[in-house]
């Protein structure tokens, strides 16, 4: 497949043991607020993995009802295994355990009568009362005002909570209580205790039966059981863990000691969790009638307490307007809040427009010298600027539109089910009793982001025995020849359909009943997907194995036929079946075609989706993006894709080893004025150009600088991708005839005779007109098998 990434993301398997590119997105526009605020985010995301910041990120936006925005990016690990950043990923939340789980227990004390703000911690802790101590009150704990310094030393010496907490009692505040801003994890590590002391439960029980659970926040723990281990961000190798990878074990060296649970770190959980209990913030500490907070509390956690001048702005607990970004506030008493975490975690919460955003990155991973502060206040910073315009006169609540005004101006989520989600609604009923080999790779989630093979391994009706994956391998991100292995987490054979063969072998097929096909492809016919569902139905017609399609949306809407149809003689692996470039089907709808026309005759099921209309293009879908492939990051790249890599296979670069594959164009040997003035001169609808020098890291000019063109989308509904990569193939011969190896893209267009008409000099629109009579026989073809 020449589009030879995944998401990412947002969004899908967890299993595995290797990883996309840094570049992998998968995400999730449920409700943008602006499209063109998303694309700047993805844009400074990429840009931050690409240059070693983080080694990926996963990013929630919402309100206190829903999830707006959630995106996975890049890797959750480097070492000692490359794996895909996931939607679910579980992080090591650092600092942000002082708020989620240790400041809300000691506001639930503070309500139940059990405690008051103004104690002094030694009515609690008697042997506190020394060197120094006796005045320091919970409030200033909760403030940062103890007067303790920031932190215990040598920490990697202390083994046990009682060493810990001995140490703890041995301090002397280094200031008066009450005088200075001192961010302490000490102040934390005391009221952790504290909550142990006056509830008589360890903390991580306490916060599990009063927080965690009530929220239903299933995936946050102190010390996550091994099992959960795949889905869990690594973070660094560490002293304390005696040279290890720290992977599921707590970052903090103090919090390490004290076995995993202390109250100013150790807490994991993921960005869905973490959601829940912003949206519990939001709405005055009630969720779906649950209620953790009194509204009375949230208030005064959210609220600038009296603290020394020049000293950042606290609430109990949290940092009010964390990152000094109140442009359009005042004085107003209402202003942002939030937490950050030392390994990578962020939350942000806007009480004006009822906004939160999370972002998780595992910044310490592998070597602890990442750094995601810059993309942390960027994203936060482009997020309030649109909020601050959206609301600029608002001080208070009453004054904002409602979210059903807001949602007139964004693109629709149309709730799409996939034919996995159908078949899990189903229970899997069609699948009852069989023995099933499933082709799949990272884009085979639904549309909550579980896996595919876990949902079938967890199903109790049928019996998941193999694996099968297409070119790129079952985690999406692999170029050239990919080997077969044994899936991890299930121990499953894993048989690679490419590398030493192209189809499965009857041996592989033995213990089969049936074949599942679940994969996302690109709405392109030389995107090699297509190929590998008609090589295996085959096979599976000929050992009489039963064959099932869950089928999915066709990115490019199923509406639009554009493009030549191969010649004759041009069968390849590029194209298994005559189709045009932009062949407008799902890959139900073309295995129902393939199976007919092409006399397979395998008995073929396709589990179609549901709410799906042929129109959709795929952010109408309300389904998470996960990149078919390597290099189709985004739903832009995948729509320049059909035209842009008609040249792939000369000697140009495409954007391949950037962060805008498809979107760039250049070669050492390119004059990007002279070829954008070009272009733009033929007037090519949905699409303009602009000169960009880049250097790609991989494919053609590797390391090389190539001057070329930036490809700007500007309409995608006018666009007709395959008259764009005419086009370009015309502009290369013309302009640079010497230089332009065109006879390498035959391959890909399939027909002597178009190639002969660039070289001729004919123009691109009239060679299109020759390819017009196919089509219409191609849409008569193609309407016999329409299931949509």
């Amino acid at each position: 497949m020449k589009s030879s990434k995944f998401f990412f993301t947002i969004l899908f398997c967890l299993l595995i043991e290797q990883i996309p590119s840094p570049f992998s997105i998968a995400q999730e526009k449920i409700l943008p607020l602006d499209e063109v605020f998303f694309k700047s985010i993805e844009e400074i995301i990429i840009k931050s993995i690409h240059y070693g910041k983080i080694p990926g990120v996963v990013l929630f936006i919402g309100n206190q009802e829903k999830i707006l925005y959630r995106g996975a990016f890049g890797n959750r690990a480097l070492i000692p295994k490359k794996l895909p950043m996931t939607i679910d990923t579980i992080f090591d939340l650092a600092s942000l355990t002082k708020v989620v789980a240790t400041t809300t227990a000691v506001m639930q004390l503070v309500e139940k009568g059990r405690l008051s703000l103004e104690d002094p911690v030694y009515r609690y802790w008697p042997e506190f009362k020394n060197n120094g101590k006796e005045a320091i009150t919970i409030r200033h704990l909760l403030t940062h005002r103890s007067g303790l310094r920031a932190g215990l030393e040598s920490p990697q010496k202390c083994m046990g909570v009682e060493t810990v907490l001995n140490l703890i009692l041995s301090e002397k505040p280094i200031v008066p209580p009450g005088t200075k801003f001192i961010y302490s994890d000490i102040n934390f590590q005391i009221l952790g205790e504290l909550v142990r002391r006056i509830s008589d439960k360890p903390l991580d029980q306490y916060c599990s039966e009063n927080i965690f659970k009530p929220l239903k926040m299933k995936n946050t723990y102190f010390n996550p059981p091994l099992s959960l281990r795949k889905r869990i961000a690594p973070t660094q190798y560490q002293h304390q863990s005696k040279g290890k990878m720290l992977w599921g074990e707590v970052h903090d060296p103090t919090a390490y000691a004290m076995g995993g649970v202390a109250g100013h770190a150790g807490l994991f959980s993921t960005a869905g969790d973490l959601s829940l209990f912003a949206q519990m913030l939001l709405n005055e500490g009630d969720l779906r009638g649950v209620r953790v907070l009194t509204p009375q509390s949230i208030e005064q956690m959210t609220t600038p307490q009296g603290v020394p001048d020049n000293s950042p702005l606290r609430g109990l607990g949290w940092e009010i307007d964390p990152f000094s970004l109140c442009l359009g506030r005042g004085t107003s008493q209402i202003k942002p809040y939030g937490h950050t975490g030392f390994t990578g975690t962020s939350i942000w919460i806007d009480p004006v427009s009822k906004i939160f955003l999370i972002l998780l990155a595992n910044q310490v991973h592998p070597d602890g010298k990442g750094d995601v502060k810059p993309l942390r206040e960027q994203i936060t910073s482009l997020l309030f600027t649109t909020l601050n315009q959206a609301f600029p006169d608002s001080l208070s609540y009453s004054s904002l539109p409602s979210w059903k005004e807001m949602e007139e101006h964004q693109i629709p989520n149309n709730g799409v089910k996939t034919g996995i989600d159908v078949l899990k609604a189903e229970k899997f009923a069609p699948l009852t009793g069989l023995r099933i080999g499933l082709i799949t790779n990272h884009t085979g989630i639904d549309s909550t982001g579980q896996c595919t093979i876990d949902l079938m391994m967890n199903a109790p009706v049928l019996k998941l025995k193999i694996l099968f994956s297409p070119e790129h391998g079952l985690y999406g991100y692999q170029e050239g020849k990919v080997n077969s292995m044994i899936e991890p987490s299930t121990g499953l054979p894993v048989y690679s359909l490419y590398g030493e063969v192209r189809r499965p072998t009857k041996e592989m097929l033995k213990e089969i009943d049936a074949i599942v096909l679940d994969l996302q492809e690109a709405g392109v016919r030389f995107f090699t997907y297509l190929t590998t569902m008609g090589y295996t139905m085959e096979v599976a017609a000929k050992e009489k194995i039963l064959f099932y399609v869950l089928d999915r949306p066709n990115p490019l809407t199923a509406s639009f036929v554009q493009g030549p149809i191969p010649n004759k003689g041009f069968e390849s692996f590029t194209a298994y079946y005559p189709l045009p470039i932009r062949h407008g089907m799902t890959m139900g709808e073309l295995a129902e075609m393939f199976n007919v026309e092409k006399k397979i005759g395998v008995k073929l099921q396709v589990i179609k989706m549901r709410n799906y209309k042929r129109t959709y293009w795929y952010d109408e879908t309300g389904l998470p993006w996960i990149n078919p492939s390597p290099n189709l990051l985004t739903l832009t790249s995948n729509i320049l894709y059909p035209g842009v890599a008609m040249v792939d296979g000369s000697n140009v670069s495409v954007g391949r080893g950037t962060d805008k594959p498809f979107e760039l164009l250049g070669a050492p040997w390119i004059d990007g004025k002279e070829l954008s003035l070009y272009l733009n001169g033929r007037k090519i609808p949905g699409v303009q150009f602009t000169p960009m020098d880049f250097t790609p890291l991989s494919g053609p000019f590797k390391n090389e600088i190539c001057h070329g063109i930036k490809i700007l989308l500007t309409d995608r509904n006018r666009l007709n991708s395959p008259h764009l990569g005419m086009e370009i193939a015309s502009a290369l011969f013309q302009l640079y005839p010497k230089d332009f190896m065109l006879d390498k893209i035959l391959e890909l267009i399939g027909s002597p005779e178009i190639l002969m008409a660039i070289k001729n000099g004919k123009d691109p629109r009239s060679m299109a007109q020759s390819w017009q009579e196919p089509l219409q026989q191609f849409h008569r073809l193609r309407s016999k098998y329409l299931l949509y």
